[in-house]
């Protein structure tokens, strides 16, 4: 198969430099997957109209992501103490080959070949450097009096130090006087005690800064539905799918999650007012809260005397997740959009560098402000057309087939659908606002597939129609269609291996086409998944002592309730009585209608059992390395009343599948 050469493209070497001339080749690699198909003639002419159409003239971004580059470190694998591999960015040199790949959408094999960025960066002249490459985020370096204040602290504890140590033999080495955390999710904090300790933030020698609220969402995200999300992101980041042309190429932002030890040191000043001034070892700062917009607690950083800009997660210059599909809570698109909109009033006007937590920096206010301008747009063009549309009776299960984005947005490269996509994007600026809903009784409660796909397979004519008709989809590029019927057969027979090849082909297919890396992602594992099954995942390693420190009492049981069965816990009603005498902490925890609830600030005068215990004691019950019940055995803490009641408590709970089947025939 020959792969169509671009020579306005230019691609990034193994060394960093850009290179502007092509040899046209074909690529032979085999498929990993001996199942696997190559791409079909229709997905190669989509992609050839694809380059065509596209502003592939445009090498601004491949001229900024190689600016001030310093140097690489001497291996471009991370590894643990173990010798574990933690990172590794030979996995992806597939795309520093100088070809044009029919299996990856044109605009996501040029953003993912952008990502390819490895190594110590330059932004600011003797003040800010970045580490690109090393996780899915950057660790942003400020020079200070006396010291660095790190800004994004990646996801592991491994790649963090290795960012730092890089740095340091670069530049010389500096103590760490500050870590400023950005926003709430894990891959830019998890890292943190890979690059200061506990110690250093008590003693008074480290500071630690995040936003307003950001304990809690940096909890609170990952608990409640931990198990699903955990299962779901392993779609979302094509976890179970080589690295190559047919598999995981990007995750947008990103390469992909490092593989390291995650923790958390608490902040030692919360930014609390909606713009706070602050002078960190001799460097002035203005925080700016920008809650509900990419993450529930975030905030973007200004630095008046280099005009230096932030951006945090809010803008990296693609277009992010207003759903994230790994699951999380919906986000604010148009919210997103009027706090870029401020940043860029307050700050873009005599702003000179733009700087965020994922991709590369941008330089000369002109620019800048194209760039927030065009992420500012989108956002609100998202939203305001979404109900636009709705509002002219459009529902969620058409808004994404009715959704464009304006050809004048689609032609600036800031704008392209690279982490989040119109499709699920669109769906979930509708919900939002309207729900699930789409107005149709018959939609209101509907059959769960496995109960409707029968009679649609019946109506049908059979396996065999189906099979023939969706292969004659699959052969005339009708992919969608196929989907549809081939879909409602594997539910009706989970055990049909000709089906399930068969929709694997059509997932192959439409993953290729994707541009967003989450949908590619999604469809590809999903493939992978019907042809093989899903991989098994190891049960969670649990919480680390740090991320269980931060977790508060009430958090905690209610991630327990989580797990209560009420079919089983139905009729059986107790009330706990439970105390933490180190934080002077009481809770009352009722089991009543198969429901678990839990209050603070309250004792019950006829619980049916108290227990005593403290906080810091709690904490190997929350990791999972002990139970309420061994502890108490052990002697740690103490319990008076009807112990019988924790083991009713214990016989009701559940233990989450990691690897629950998502596609029906395909559970471990």
């Amino acid at each position: 198969m020959l792969f169509l050469c671009d020579s306005r493209r230019a691609k990034i070497s193994a060394l960093g430099f850009i290179l502007t001339v092509f040899a046209c080749s074909a690529f032979a690699q085999d498929h990993f997957n001996a199942k696997g198909s190559e791409p079909s003639s229709f997905t190669s002419q989509l992609q050839s109209e694809l380059r065509n159409s596209l502003p592939f003239e445009d090498q601004r971004d491949f001229e900024e992501s190689q600016r001030g580059f310093i140097a690489e470190p001497g291996s471009r694998q991370i590894l643990a103490e173990n010798g574990r591999v933690v990172w590794d960015m030979t996995r992806y040199d597939f795309l520093l080959e100088e070809l044009d790949f029919d299996s990856i959408h044109p605009s996501l094999q040029r953003q993912a070949t952008l990502n390819m960025n490895f190594g110590l960066y330059e932004v600011v002249p003797d003040f800010i450097y970045q580490v690109r490459g090393f996780d899915l985020a950057n660790m942003t370096i400020v020079r200070g009096d006396s010291g660095w204040i790190l800004f994004d602290v990646l996801l592991t504890s491994q790649t963090a130090a290795a960012a730092l140590r890089l740095a340091n033999e670069k530049l010389g080495e500096l103590p760490v006087r500050a870590v400023v955390y950005s926003h709430s999710h894990i891959d830019h904090f998890g890292g943190v005690r890979g690059v200061i300790s506990e110690q250093d933030v008590q003693s008074g020698a480290v500071q630690v800064i995040s936003p307003s609220g950001f304990m809690e969402e940096a909890i609170a995200e990952n608990v409640y539905a931990g198990n699903a999300m955990s299962r779901r992101a392993g779609l979302q980041y094509g976890r179970g799918i080589p690295s190559g042309p047919f598999g995981q190429v990007d995750s947008a932002i990103g390469k992909a999650l490092a593989a390291g030890t995650t923790g958390l040191i608490a902040p030692t000043l919360i930014i609390e007012d909606s713009y706070e001034e602050h002078t960190i070892d001799g460097v002035r700062m203005v925080f700016q809260n920008t809650p509900g917009t990419e993450a529930p607690a975030e905030m973007n950083t200004w630095f008046p005397d280099q005009k230096v800009f932030w951006a945090a997660e809010n803008i990296t210059a693609t277009i992010h997740n207003v759903y994230t599909l790994r699951g999380a809570l919906v986000r604010d698109a148009l919210q997103w959009s009027k706090q870029i909109n401020e940043a860029l009033y307050r700050f873009g006007q005599d702003a000179e560098v733009l700087v965020s937590s994922h991709n590369w920096p941008r330089w000369g206010n002109e620019r800048i402000q194209q760039v927030m301008r065009t992420q500012r747009d989108a956002y609100a063009n998202l939203n305001n057309q979404v109900l636009n549309l709705a509002n002219q009776g459009v529902t969620i299960n058409e808004i994404h087939n009715e959704y464009k984005v304006p050809a004048s947005l689609a032609q600036q490269w800031s704008a392209r659908q690279y982490h989040g996509s119109e499709s699920h994007n669109s769906r979930a600026v509708l919900n939002r606002y309207l729900g699930y809903w789409d107005g149709n009784p018959a939609t209101l409660v509907p059959l769960s597939p496995a109960d409707s796909a029968p009679l649609y397979v019946e109506m049908m004519g059979g396996a065999k129609e189906i099979i023939f008709r969706g292969q004659a989809l699959h052969d005339e590029g009708e992919y969608r269609l196929a989907m549809e019927i081939l879909n409602k057969l594997v539910y009706a027979q989970p055990d049909n291996s000709e089906a399930k090849d068969l929709l694997a082909s059509v997932f192959e297919q439409l993953g290729y086409q994707y541009e967003s890396a989450s949908m590619r992602n999604v469809f590809l594992s999903s493939a992978q998944e019907l042809r093989n099954g899903a991989l098994a995942v190891a049960a969670p390693r649990g919480t680390t002592p740090s991320l269980a420190r931060a977790m508060t009492t009430t958090q905690w049981w209610d991630a327990v309730a989580t797990r209560v069965d009420s079919g089983l816990a139905d009729g059986t009603d107790f009330t706990i009585n439970f105390s933490s005498p180190d934080t002077q902490q009481n809770f009352v925890v009722e089991m009543s209608g198969g429901t678990l609830t839990n209050i603070e600030g309250y004792l019950s005068d006829d619980a049916d059992v108290t227990i005593t215990m403290n906080r810091s004691d709690l904490e190997t019950v929350i990791m999972g390395q002990e139970t309420l019940a061994s502890q108490l055995q052990a002697g740690v803490g103490m319990v008076t009343g009807n112990q019988a009641v924790l083991l009713q408590l214990s016989s009701v709970l559940v233990t989450f599948n990691s690897s629950f089947e998502v596609m029906p025939g395909t559970g471990y």
